[in-house]
C-alpha cells in the first residue's frame, strides 16, 4: 500500500542521541568510539505527510506518536516516540523501506523506519508498526523518563528532539602524537539539526584561545 504513494529518496545524517559519550568500562580510546555514532545514508520511501493526508488527519492533531517493535531500555518490545505535527508534516520526513537502494537491513528497522532529518536518531523509530495522532504530548516513557537532557541548571529537559550542534576534529586524530614542531593541517566536521553551520572556531591550546 505504501508503494502506491510517490517515492522519495534523500541522503540524511543519522546520529545517536548518545554520540559523544563513552559507554565501555574500561574506556576505549579513539574518536570512532567516542564520537563515531553518526553516519549518512540514502533513504527511500514515502512522505509521511502524504500518508497522514490520505488517513484524513484532523486540524486538531498537534503531536504524533510512532510505535515500533524495538527493544529499548527495559527490553520490552514496544518503543514509542512522538514528534510535533510540524516536524511530521515536513516534506523531508519519510516512512522509509530502503536504505542505500536496498531493503532496509534488519538492524536498521526492516521493514519500515521513520526518517526525520534534524532530530536525534532515537526518534527515527525502527520496525514501525503504528502511528497515532493526538492533541497533546503522549508522555511515553522513552521521552518523558528516558532520553532526557540534563541542563546546566540541574533540571532535566523532556521531549528532546532536535539534534544540537556537534563538531569533531578528525586530523590530527584523537590520541595522535605530532612528531615535531611546525605547521599541521587541522580538519574536522561540524553539523547541527537546527540549520546550517556558518562558522567553526578552533582551539589548539585546550580552549584558552580560539581562532
Amino acid at each position: 500500500d505504501l508503494r502506491k504513494f510517490r517515492e522519495i529518496s534523500q541522503t540524511v545524517t543519522l546520529e545517536c542521541s548518545g554520540n559523544g559519550r563513552v559507554y565501555a568500562n574500561p574506556t576505549v580510546p579513539g574518536l570512532q568510539w567516542e564520537k563515531g555514532a553518526v553516519s549518512n545514508a540514502k533513504w527511500t520511501g514515502v512522505a509521511l505527510r502524504d500518508v497522514l493526508a490520505k488517513a484524513g488527519v484532523k486540524t486538531s492533531g498537534k503531536f504524533i506518536t510512532f510505535n515500533g517493535a524495538d527493544l529499548p531500555i527495559g527490553a520490552v518490545p514496544d518503543f514509542q516516540r512522538s514528534v510535533p505535527i510540524e516536524k511530521a508534516l515536513h516534506p523531508d520526513t519519510l516512512i522509509a523501506y530502503k536504505m542505500n537502494d536496498v531493503d532496509i537491513p534488519l538492524p536498521h528497522g526492516k521493514p519500515l523506519r521513520l526518517i526525520v532529518p534534524g532530530i536525534q536518531g532515537v526518534s527515527w523509530v525502527k520496525y514501525l508498526r503504528r502511528i497515532e495522532v493526538g492533541d497533546m504530548p503522549y508522555a511515553t516513557k522513552d521521552e518523558a523518563v528516558h532520553y532526557m537532557d540534563l541542563m546546566p541548571n540541574g533540571q532535566h529537559r523532556q521531549y528532546t528532539n532536535i539534534q544540537e550542534i556537534k563538531s569533531v576534529i578528525t586530523t590530527p586524530s584523537g590520541g595522535q602524537v605530532l612528531l615535531d614542531k611546525g605547521f599541521y593541517n587541522v580538519t574536522g566536521l561540524a553539523w547541527s539539526g537546527r540549520g546550517k553551520v556558518k562558522r567553526v572556531d578552533v582551539s589548539v591550546d585546550g580552549g584558552r584561545n580560539w581562532r
